[in-house]
């Protein structure tokens, strides 16, 4: 293999590996690991294997469906001109049928758990590349459509174990859901002027304002309550209730200094702390396990 031939092998390579969005898949098979911990599932199991596997290749398969029908807009962003397709490392039929493969092998290893799963995993692709995609041109309500999908892992996580949608489930369904709206829309606000460059208003207003800033910092509020929800349906002792309202707090007091002060510097804090919440959080249910 000549040195040209190993540059575009290696080009393609890591264009594949682009596709995926390793590091957004990586937390979604955080989420997904959690809720199994938390249904008591066996970590030496075939099941966990293929959840984790499943997980990585369904994210994947529609992080790459969505860059496919968004390649002529990711050319216009700062953030995505270099992605595979807008660079043409990878033709649009090179990445189809990655996509393709991926998501039905993804599809196969969460049937092999349980049809449930297997329903879960084909929900979150068919919402996220079909419906949310193209809505994210049209309407910020498009956010909501997406936090359908986004809350789906530590729900797949446990009925992987369970085979049963239950209460407990749906409150990590509903805790990973309300978690979304603050992480998204600081990540919305920092880039708010690149999306606009591709037409996507994704700020819950349409622009950086109070509006939209109030919104910020009532969802973010709502993550108070909704950390006990666990507590409540005793799911988790005492102590990590305490210590999720607390954590919740701390997460809500840069989304109030940017209500106050529409100052970006709060959007990037609310941002970064909220990449740390979620793994905080689940451990602590973890630990605090009844």
């Amino acid at each position: 293999m000549d040195s040209i031939t190993k540059l575009s092998f290696t080009l393609k390579l890591r264009g594949y590996i682009s596709l995926l969005k390793l590091r957004l898949s990586s937390l979604v098979v955080m989420s997904a690991f959690f809720g199994f911990l938390l249904a008591d599932g066996n970590l030496t199991s075939y099941i966990f294997l293929n959840l984790i596997l499943g997980g990585v290749l369904i994210t994947g398969s529609s992080n790459g469906f969505n860059q496919i029908i968004e390649y002529k807009t990711d050319e216009l962003m700062s953030r995505t001109f270099s992605r595979p397709l807008p660079s043409k490392v990878l033709s649009v039929s090179e990445a189809l049928t990655f996509c393709i493969i991926t998501g039905v092998l993804g599809l196969y290893l969460l049937s092999s758990i349980n049809f449930s799963s297997f329903i879960l995993g084909l929900l979150a692709m068919v919402i996220y590349t079909v419906i949310y995609t193209p809505l994210k041109k049209i309407t910020p309500f498009a956010v909501f459509i997406g936090a359908i999908p986004g809350s789906i892992p530590p729900l797949l996580g446990y009925i992987a174990v369970s085979n049963d949608f239950g209460l407990e489930p749906g409150i990590l369904f509903v805790v990973q859901f309300f978690w979304q709206f603050p992480h998204f829309w600081a990540l919305a606000w920092k880039l708010d002027d690149d999306y606009k460059k591709a037409g996507f208003r994704l700020l819950p207003s349409g622009d950086r304002n109070q509006k939209s800033a109030f919104q910020i910092m009532l969802y973010s509020a709502f993550l108070v309550p909704v950390s006990m929800l666990p507590w409540a349906s005793e799911m988790t002792g005492t102590w990590s209730m305490w210590l999720a309202v607390i954590i919740s707090l701390i997460m809500y007091y840069p989304s109030v200094k940017l209500y106050f002060t529409l100052d970006k510097k709060y959007a990037t804090q609310l941002m970064f702390m909220s990449f740390l919440y979620l793994p905080i959080l689940f451990t602590m249910y973890c630990f605090n396990q009844i």
